[in-house]
């Protein structure tokens, strides 16, 4: 019941700051709910000179929500199957290669290079941690978080094909970015030399194939079921099976969760809407999913603004978050540049490809769910409130800029 006040009060606080932006500001509403959580956080901590107890009271009904499993267990579930219910299958398999590079080589050139240059910067200012933890921040900070990119997306003009980059691999990267996570966790745990190539191979195999394998066949019985009934209060009840199902069943059998509800999106949202829907379920279904979308998001961005209040920050953190950030925003650049030179895949882009999705790669609340998930004994404090600065910075700095950053872009091309 505790849960159902706090949560109550984050989406009463996520209605009025979202009438105020819409009525004034019309910023995109990820960002605006951000800044509004962000808002809300000093404020307490300002009333709290006045009132200590009411700031305690504040933060310790903050931290019996646990932010990592509300979002790793509960939200990220509906939101990548939102997410992924209006992507088109014909053109997100025109830009198939990229995406599945980018989301798969791509992380995994991110994870090695942040890893290894926060771990020679901690090294230089004199506060060296141990480099499996610096490793391990590199995979929780490479992912481009799927739930920030299509919101800010819907407002940018750029071409199809970008877009389809951009949104094919954030849901993908995601999912492959938590794989790779969970392979250095246990290493970490474990220590290197207590583990063996072959079980990172198949940790890899089993939850990314998996994942996709169980995504694929729970959104095949979906659609059967679909395809033999025209009523959409029931075909509306059997999408939520899938994703509330699904992601439980994947959660039990070790699988990706997140890839698995990418693919039974992708399936229902493309098979299930033109061959096992009338106009008016696939309109229902639609609407539906986009409001699921929306609530979610909306409480997500207030609830991260929020967590500036429990995630430990001291003064020193914030040349080391700002350095950070810039490592994170070249390396995005060199993840992408690698593989598209190396590969040839550049060829096929349209201009300034590389800097849109280098821009584009906003960080959020996935890597700050991952960051806290770790044990107390890897540095946890310390690389959460880095990982916050990171998303914090990529939230607002980019995700404010990345429409007058195309405009400018699309400009320069004219000239």
């Amino acid at each position: 019941m505790e849960f159902f006040h706090i949560f109550s009060v984050i989406l009463v606080i996520s209605a009025i700051f979202a009438y105020i932006n819409h009525k004034h500001f019309r910023l995109p509403t990820a960002i605006a709910l951000l800044l509004a959580g962000l808002l809300v956080s000093v404020l307490v901590q300002g009333l709290g000179a006045l009132s200590p107890d009411f700031e305690m009271l504040v933060e310790a009904r903050l931290r019996d929500i646990d932010f990592s499993e509300v979002l790793l267990e509960f939200m990220l579930s509906f939101l990548l199957f939102a997410g992924s219910l209006h992507i088109d299958l014909d053109k997100l398999a025109e830009s198939k290669w990229p995406v599945m590079i980018f989301a798969t080589l791509g992380v995994l050139i991110s994870t090695v290079l942040t890893g290894t240059l926060f771990y020679y910067l901690l090294q230089l200012i004199g506060q060296p941690i141990n480099y499996t933890y610096c490793l391990l921040f590199g995979a929780l900070i490479s992912p481009t978080d799927p739930i920030a990119v299509l919101g800010i997306l819907k407002k940018a003009n750029i071409p199809e094909q970008l877009e389809m980059n951009i949104s094919g691999e954030s849901l993908f990267n995601d999912g492959v970015g938590v794989v790779v996570f969970i392979s250095i966790f246990e290493i970490a745990q474990r220590g290197f030399g207590n583990i063996e190539g072959s079980f990172i191979l198949e940790l890899f195999v089993r939850e990314v194939g998996g994942g996709i394998g169980l995504g694929l066949l729970v959104g095949y019985i979906a659609y059967f079921f679909m395809k033999r009934i025209d009523h959409y209060q029931t075909e509306v009840l059997i999408s939520l099976a899938v994703v509330m199902g699904g992601y439980s069943m994947a959660h039990f059998l070790h699988f990706s969760g997140p890839l698995a509800m990418v693919a039974a999106g992708l399936l229902i949202g493309n098979q299930g809407t033109e061959k096992a829907m009338s106009k008016q379920t696939a309109d229902y279904l639609t609407k539906f999913w986009e409001m699921i979308d929306e609530i979610l998001n909306a409480a997500l961005f207030v609830l991260i603004g929020l967590e500036l209040m429990v995630v430990p920050f001291h003064r020193s953190y914030i040349l080391i978050g700002l350095i950070t950030t810039c490592i994170v925003l070249v390396v995005r650049y060199l993840s992408l540049a690698i593989p598209s030179y190396g590969l040839r895949l550049h060829k096929t882009f349209a201009p300034h490809t590389l800097s849109i999705m280098t821009w584009g790669g906003l960080r959020g609340g996935i890597s700050i769910a991952l960051a806290l998930s770790l044990a107390p004994e890897m540095h946890r404090d310390f690389i959460a409130a880095i990982t916050y600065a990171v998303v914090l910075l990529s939230l607002t700095v980019q995700g404010l800029t990345i429409e007058p950053f195309i405009k400018r872009l699309k400009k320069k091309s004219r000239a």
